[in-house]
Parts: C-alpha cells; structure tokens; sequence
C-alpha cells in the first residue's frame, strides 16, 4: 500500500471536519499541509479549526496557512450558521487561541507541492479561490501534482444553492471555471449526483462514539455532537432523511485505493455569467463523437458509488486509526 501525500483545501464546516478525521486516522493519508480558506465560516475560523484539529490529534507538525478570505468574483462571502454553526463546529464554539499565520500564503504551497513533486495530490473540498490562484500564479506547477479531486458541482441533480448550482461552485464561479479550464490533467469532481447519498446514519454516529468514550478519542467525541447539528439541518430541509451525507468525506474516501467509485468522462463548463444559472456545471453528456461535442475541457465526473464499502471503509478508519510518529 503506498501512502498518499495530501494537500488539503478546506473551509472547515462540519463535513469538512469529518473528512479531516478520516484523514488523519488513515494509514492511506499523509496530510503535508492544509489551506484553510472562507466558505462555510470566515478564513479566520476556517484557520482556527484546521489548527484545533491539529492540536487535537498532536500532528502539530503539519503546516497549517491562510488561503483566499474572498472569492475571485470581488463580492462578500456568505456564511452558514444555520449549517455548521457559529464557529464551523455545530455546537462546539471554538475560542482556542491558535498561533497560525492568517495571510494568504501561496509561497507556501509551492514549496509543498515542490518538496513531493509528483507525488502529491490536491483535495479541495471548499470553494476553488485558493486553487485558482495558485494556478494563476505558478501556471506550472500543477503539471507537479498527481491528481486533483474537488468536491462540488450537480450535474443530473438540483444544486444546493440555487436550483442548479452547488455552493463550493456557486461560491467562486470564476475560480471554479479557472481550474476545471486550466487543469494540467482531468480533475476528478465529485459531485451533489454522488455525495447526497454519502448519508452517516445517528446509529453508526452512536456506535463510533460509544468507541471513542471507551478508547478515550477526544478528538473523536466531538463528532457526534457535530453531525447532530448537522442532521438537525438536514432534516427540517429533507424530512424523510435517514443521516447526514458527508459529501467531503465521500471526496476523501474517493482517493483510496479500495474506492469503488464509477466516473463518466465529459466535457465541464461553469457557468460565470451572472443570472439563473450562474455558478452552473454544465457536462457535455451527449453521445455523439468527442471531437463534435463542446471544446470543454474533459475531466472525470462522479455518478456512481458502493455505498456498503464507503460505510465499511469508513467505520474501519475511524475504529482503527493509524498511530502517527509524532
């Protein structure tokens, strides 16, 4: 099993902690760096919870830096309290002090990606701003990473945000476009198609916690109350829902190597002008020859998942974590 080198994008709500759990107690996932941008909460608590979690779990050498407090389109953020919670946590008001720097620090990611050149990938699971930037400012070096997975999109489904725009895109149409317009190899996208059926049910959240009381997880035991919040959220907008989907965790999961997930190679455009369908992806789905459908460029779109091995996997992770030298 080779292990994977991570650099992580992350807005820090509540499903991006989640995911963040499943990294780090994984013997598959290297974390190398994390850039916490707004999305879900402002940059600065996004900052404030990727450094908590750092704590938490004693991995405190990895570096953890400031990206993009503002989309690319120049408007105001808007956040989600009635998500995630005042803080990103649900319940949990993180008011630790952390020591992390809160400027944007791209420098940083090209020494990264520049230290495990062409044996790192980049999981995005917020808003693109950061991303585009990079490729903005270092158009080559992407041609270093690996793979790029994102979070975010809705191809055959309604979006989140508007009727057909989901919010990671929706929040930096221009980003977004950037990035699936300038990838230096197909992006694999993950999207609402797949991650509203990523659903973590109370009873498996119940027994994970009844696991970390007995182990004494700290870190753990603040996921319940989390995805309760979460699924209070989820039920007064779906009321026969059974769980909460986790739709960045169901990205992390996508990178591993026992992933069982069915991908359609399409043309991808985001929509950027404004109107009904701004912050749109659109996937030239026809069946027609490549070269007569739109000159978009072709990326890897998520429609299909094993959602047994995603539970399954998911629960071994958590019970099991890996123990890191710190």
């Amino acid at each position: 099993m080779k292990v994977k080198n991570i650099l992580l994008f992350s807005d820090f709500g509540i499903d991006d902690m989640v995911a963040a759990a499943f990294a780090v107690f994984n013997e598959e996932v290297n974390v190398v760096g994390i850039v916490a941008d707004y999305g879900n909460v402002s940059k600065e608590k996004a900052l404030q919870n990727a450094a908590y979690l750092r704590d938490l779990t004693g991995l405190t050498e990895i570096p953890v830096f400031g990206g993009a407090g503002l989309p690319l389109t120049g408007d105001m953020p808007e956040f989600y309290p009635e998500i995630h919670g005042l803080s990103g946590l649900g319940p949990i008001l993180n008011e630790v002090i952390v020591d992390v720097d809160f400027f944007e620090n791209f420098d940083e990611i090209k020494r990264i990606i520049e230290q495990y050149e062409n044996d790192i990938l980049i999981v995005n699971i917020g808003r693109l701003s950061s991303l585009a930037t990079a490729f903005i400012l270092y158009p080559n070096l992407l041609k270093q990473v690996s793979d790029i997975y994102i979070m975010g999109g809705a191809f055959f489904v309604p979006g989140n945000v508007t009727p057909v725009a989901e919010a990671n895109i929706y929040g930096d149409p221009y980003a977004a476009n950037i990035v699936l317009s300038n990838a230096p190899k197909k992006v694999y996208i993950i999207p609402l198609d797949v991650t509203m059926s990523a659903i973590i049910t109370p009873a498996l959240v119940d027994r994970l916690h009844e696991h970390f009381i007995e182990t004494g997880n700290q870190f753990g035991q603040l996921l319940k109350p989390m995805i309760d919040y979460y699924y209070e959220f989820y039920q007064k907008q779906f009321a026969d829902i059974s769980g909460s989907p986790m739709h960045d965790l169901l990205t992390f999961w996508a990178i591993m190597e026992d992933s069982a997930i069915e991908y359609i190679e399409a043309p991808v455009k985001v929509v950027v002008d404004k109107g009904v369908a701004f912050g749109q992806t659109i996937g030239d789905f026809r069946k027609l020859p490549a070269e007569k459908k739109e000159n978009y460029q072709v990326h890897y779109i998520a429609v299909k998942f094993d959602y047994r091995q995603f539970i399954e996997t998911f629960y071994r992770v958590m019970t099991n974590p890996v123990e890191r030298e710190l």
